[in-house]
């Protein structure tokens, strides 16, 4: 038991010590030269283009919203006093005279 630990680590570092792996290189790419074209020198300009071709009228824009409702009026003026009318006839007199009351 005492030396069951240490012999169990000695196994296991020498199993994995003793898988190798091998390491495969893949093949260096061969370098190709590719041959470069060297431009010569210029050539006379070319002829002016055509005119190109007037575009399309656009479609017509959308209808505006509508605006808010205005404001209320402000109150009218008062109107001017009526005129006096004229004095009214003088009619004929009645005199009210109570009724005599009677003791008995």
């Amino acid at each position: 038991m005492k030396y069951s630990l240490p012999i169990s680590l000695a196994l296991v570092a020498l199993s994995l010590a003793a898988c190798e792996r091998t390491v495969v290189a893949p093949a260096p790419a061969v370098a190709v030269p590719v041959p470069v074209a060297v431009p010569g020198p210029a050539g006379a300009p070319g002829a002016t283009g055509a005119t190109g071709d007037s575009g399309t009228k656009g479609a017509t824009g959308s209808t505006g919203a509508t605006g808010d409702t205005g404001t209320a009026g402000l109150t009218g003026n008062t109107g001017d006093t009526g005129a006096t009318g004229q004095r009214g006839k003088t009619g004929d007199t009645v005199v009210v005279v109570p009724v005599p009351t009677t003791s008995r």
